[in-house]
């Protein structure tokens, strides 16, 4: 047989470079993928832990809103409370409620008396006015006493509280008006006595701001029982002082003055 001419051969082919910015893509594709399956398995683990720690949170929270004005009745716990949180709510242990500012007059008196044994010396009467600012306040510390009934709570608010009144001793003007003789030393006793008479006249004019005590305090009462209670907007707050009688029906043992 005759030898079969020699096919041709084909070049060997030339091997296609890499294409290196599709190699770095899939790269970073897959680098994505494993940091997410790290992350999501990382949070299944820590998953259970936190959902305690929520929910505990969110319960406490659910039991403090479910909290009502007649289970705190029940409790026994209202009074005392209120007593522990509302210097929280005014910062400060006194709620001061009230500024009056009054020119007071006050007249001292120097009798009859005689000089040297037999003379005789008139009676001289020497007046003083004087700006005063008196504030007054209730003890947040102090004995608080509250009671349900018929929807409203009635507030035994302890005794009206005057703070030291303010004289401003520089716009005090005297003037006498009877005598001659023995002024200067009549002026002077009723300058020493100022002090003392300006507390006995705070203490006289507490019925001019106890109206107004009883609505700051019914306001103050208002504002504690909304944030406490769920259901604390839908009740009525009857304020009394010492010495002032409550309705029929209410019986509780008052604040001691």
């Amino acid at each position: 047989m005759a030898d079969e001419p020699e096919q041709p051969t084909a070049p060997p082919l030339a091997k296609e470079p890499m294409n290196w910015p599709k190699a770095s893509l899939w790269m970073m594709i897959i680098f994505v993928i494993a940091l997410n399956v790290a992350l999501f398995l990382k949070s299944c683990r820590e998953l259970p832990g936190d959902m305690v720690d929520k929910t505990g949170k969110v319960v406490e929270k659910a039991g403090h809103a479910l909290a009502t004005v007649a289970a705190a009745f029940n409790r026994g716990t209202f009074t005392t409370s209120f007593v522990s949180t509302a210097t929280t709510l005014s910062n400060h242990q006194h709620l001061q409620f009230a500024t009056l500012k009054q020119t007071e007059i006050f007249t001292h008196h120097e009798e009859k008396s005689t000089a040297f044994g037999y003379v005789p010396l008139p009676e001289v009467v020497v007046e003083a006015r004087a700006p005063v600012e008196y504030t007054y306040y209730i003890d947040l510390k102090a004995k608080w006493e509250m009671t349900l009934k018929d929807n409203t709570i009635h507030v035994f608010a302890p005794p009206i509280r005057a703070n030291k009144p303010a004289v401003d001793a520089s716009t005090i003007t005297y003037e006498v008006r009877k005598g001659y003789l023995k002024t200067e030393e009549a002026q002077e006793n009723l300058k020493r006595s100022i002090t003392s008479l300006v507390t006995l006249r705070a203490k006289d004019n507490v019925p001019l701001v106890r109206e107004t005590g009883r609505k700051e305090i019914s306001e103050f009462v208002e504002n504690w029982l909304a944030r406490s209670f769920t259901d604390g907007k839908n009740y009525n707050v009857k304020v009394y002082f010492p010495g002032e009688k409550p309705p029929e029906g209410v019986t509780i043992q008052q604040p001691q003055n």
